[in-house]
């Protein structure tokens, strides 16, 4: 039996399993990888490719990196490629009619939510910041919407209370890689039949700001620690602790609940076993933190260098 042909287009650190996954397996042939241009970073500005251009030149695959995905000699270029499916996961850029008409079984896009909900940009830091119990993945067949097409396969996993995005965009990376692996086969052999999304539930996950960071202290202990977790690594959550000069940033990485008082945004205690924060309902002991241009510590050593007191206040 041929080999199913396969166009890749994904850019994100998230791409990189299930470019792998697919490319390692018999059943299929990648025969190109598309992603986004390289990218300056850093003070002196490299050209800096993404991560899926990485692993698909270790693969040793064909990379395409368009400008724009509407551009008529990139969409001329894939179309002599004469596809069988394209698979997308963080690509990027929304794809034109042209280009998810071109393959024989269309475009199969994986997304991490269980569709409707968290759809758009974020859903792996907005599912944790709102608390949720669980998330997953969704394999959906694409469509001119954002993530609505009908849906091909789901796979759910709990959100642990030790997860924060990094480890949960990890999980989800690679239960998303396993599901596509399983699913494809079936979904060109139409024994998997693509089902409209649910009408009710959808919700939209918006990008992540920088500012989305900082903690409101007048919010409950419980809803700061889900935010600290959806967004940690970036931005991270962020303080200010006022002083006699300017405020002092203080980032704080890892927290837990306790059941304390007082008034939001004030230290109910500062020794050097512990570091507790009052917030709108209940508190946070502080366990791993960092000062500006400092490295990240455990409480117990930030407070040995760093003289904090009861009843000083962080702003809000």
């Amino acid at each position: 039996m041929d080999k199913l042909k396969i166009i890749f287009m994904g850019t994100a650190e998230l791409s990189c399993a299930g470019l792998e996954k697919l490319a390692c397996d018999e059943r299929f042939s990648v025969i190109a990888v598309v992603t986004q241009p390289d990218k300056p970073k850093g003070r002196e500005l490299h050209l800096t490719p993404t991560p899926v251009k990485i692993l698909a030149q270790k693969l040793k695959l064909p990379v395409l990196q368009p400008l724009k995905a509407r551009d008529e000699y990139f969409i001329a270029e894939l179309r002599g490629l004469i596809p069988d499916l394209i698979v997308v996961i963080a690509y990027g850029q929304i794809l034109p009619s042209a280009i998810l008409d071109l393959p024989t079984h269309g475009c199969l896009n994986l997304h991490t939510s269980l569709l409707p909900k968290y759809r758009g940009a974020a859903p792996i830091q907005r599912a944790i910041a709102a608390g949720e119990p669980e998330t997953g993945v969704t394999v959906m067949k694409m469509d001119a919407g954002l993530d609505t097409g009908p849906m091909v396969a789901t796979r759910r996993t709990p959100i642990l209370p030790e997860d924060n995005s990094q480890t949960l965009h990890d999980r989800l990376a690679r239960l998303g890689a396993e599901l596509l692996v399983e699913t494809i086969p079936a979904y060109v052999a139409k024994t998997i039949l693509p089902q409209p999304q649910p009408a009710e539930g959808s919700s939209y996950a918006t990008k992540i700001k920088k500012e989305d960071g900082k903690i409101d202290w007048l919010l409950p202990a419980e809803t700061i620690l889900n935010r600290l977790r959806a967004f940690t690594p970036w931005p991270g959550a962020f303080t200010f602790l006022k002083t006699e000069s300017k405020p002092q940033l203080l980032k704080i990485w890892k927290a837990e609940w306790v059941n304390q008082t007082g008034t939001a945004g004030t230290i109910l205690k500062a020794d050097k076993h512990s570091l507790v924060i009052a917030c709108g309902r209940d508190a946070l002991r502080i366990l791993e933190l960092q000062r500006e241009g400092g490295r990240q510590m455990t409480a117990e050593h930030f407070l040995a260098g760093f003289q904090l007191k009861p009843g000083a206040t962080f702003q809000g």
